[in-house]
């Protein structure tokens, strides 16, 4: 099996792609925050299929976590990692440290609008802007020809579309699908921190979404279902319900039909472990 490269700076990762690009290759880049699962790695894959060189990035990003979130807790799997991507098609891993990407000084920032608006922004005001300028940063240092991101971030996905767009970038975005286990709930580095008794509770969260899909294809009224699903996760033992909302699946905005494609996007927490999850509808 393939071993990729490994690149701790920018300019060293720059210069190799710059190098690759030149000899003619498509570059396809994949931004992680470690804690490979086989969902990072079937985006390793489909890039594959639409690039000859493909990157991945490992960086937990600071600038994303709000001082109480997980930060520092959050996993952190280097070696294994490495060898997870192995055979994956992964040519090249840029693993910078927190020093390369936010070096001192450093004083930049991105506000985003439009789809970055609600949703996560409402319980998490500082994510966008963190995901947004790292983002950025990786885009600018690798400049590939498209970049994957996974669709269980959904809103995080549509805000980087917007971002790119909007800043002109040759990129582009692609999502790639959700890998769920075989209850259905989505492949996350998070259900780590989950115990026995939390995974059980945890593997109702899809369910309740395709309930609620199966509501919303029956005429029911989007606020009906939107609360009848917040409900029937604390009745499943979700301690918290930060929201269920059917939104238009392009802009996220709210909608009150199903006349444009839409998205049921859910937000809750089981004990201290944040989980989201969404489905087309």
């Amino acid at each position: 099996m393939t071993t990729p490269k490994i690149y701790p700076t920018a300019s060293a990762f720059r210069a190799e792609l710059a190098a690759l690009r030149k000899a003619g290759a498509r570059i396809g880049l994949v931004p992680t925050m470690g804690a490979l699962h086989k969902g990072h790695l079937s985006l390793v894959r489909e890039t594959k299929k639409r690039a000859d060189k493909v990157a991945v990035s490992i960086f937990v990003n600071p600038a994303q976590f709000a001082p109480h979130e997980d930060f520092d807790r959050y996993p952190r799997t280097l070696e294994a990692d490495y060898a997870r991507l192995a055979g994956t098609g992964c040519d090249l891993v840029f693993a910078p440290s927190a020093a390369e990407m936010y070096p001192r000084g450093f004083a930049t920032a991105i506000q985003i609008g439009g789809p970055a608006l609600g949703l996560e922004s409402d319980f998490r005001p500082h994510f966008f802007g963190g995901v947004a300028i790292v983002v950025a940063k990786l885009l600018i240092a690798a400049m590939p020809d498209i970049a994957m991101f996974g669709e269980k971030d959904y809103q995080q996905l549509l805000v980087i579309r917007r971002m790119v767009a909007d800043l002109g970038l040759p990129i582009e975005i692609l999502g790639g699908a959700i890998v769920r286990e075989a209850d259905g709930l989505a492949l996350s580095s998070r259900n780590a921190y989950l115990s026995a008794d939390e995974r059980k509770v945890a593997g109702q969260l899809n369910l309740v979404l395709r309930a609620a899909i199966n509501r919303l294809h029956k005429g029911d009224a989007v606020v009906d279902v939107e609360s009848a699903g917040a409900a029937s996760l604390r009745e499943a033992g979700f301690n918290f319900v930060d929201y269920v909302a059917v939104r238009d699946a392009e802009t996220l905005e709210k909608i009150t039909d199903l006349t444009r494609p839409a998205r049921i996007l859910a937000a809750a927490k089981i004990g201290a472990t944040r989980l989201i999850d969404n489905m087309a509808v």
